[in-house]
């Protein structure tokens, strides 16, 4: 077989292969320990709540919390190889923390295009899609929708 017969694994998808419904899940993640607190020396989230695991009295959240933008953060990586090569530009979104995540936590994205049209000028297109981020309860915990602009098929 030669290689331009072959499916290339971890290409993305190309913009006019995004019809409004379809739909995909990603694989999981676990969010440990030591993500929480590399993600928070690197970005300098300091809060009480992510930092200090002793005065936990009072409280509204319990457990390790971790920032609803670590948890942006890594599901748009586990989205990374469906825009792999085609991804163009993030152009917005809006985001929505439904509920705490924790340390331990075991996160999956499930979403749908709910938007895909071509761009005013060049072989690209907008694409939308509706993003929960769920954990391994199968709470939503994360919700957001991104508007990107993505390649168009090959010629």
């Amino acid at each position: 077989m030669s290689g331009s017969e072959a499916v290339m694994l971890g290409h993305g998808f190309y913009y006019d292969r995004l019809p409004v419904g379809f739909r995909f899940r990603t694989l999981g993640r676990t969010i440990t320990e030591t993500d929480l607190v590399t993600y928070i020396n690197l970005t300098w989230f300091t809060e009480e709540v992510f930092v200090n695991t002793h005065d936990t009295g009072g409280r509204a959240l319990q457990g390790r919390v971790v920032p609803g933008s670590l948890v942006y953060a890594f599901a748009e990586g586990l989205l990374t190889p469906s825009m792999q090569f085609t991804g163009l530009a993030f152009l917005g979104a809006t985001l929505d923390v439904k509920r705490p995540t924790v340390v331990g936590d075991t996160i999956h994205v499930e979403g749908e295009v709910i938007e895909s049209r071509p761009a005013s000028s060049g072989h690209r297109g907008l694409v939308r899609t509706r993003n929960e981020v769920v954990n391994q309860r199968g709470e939503v915990v994360l919700v957001y929708d991104p508007l990107r602009l993505v390649k168009g098929s090959p010629a």
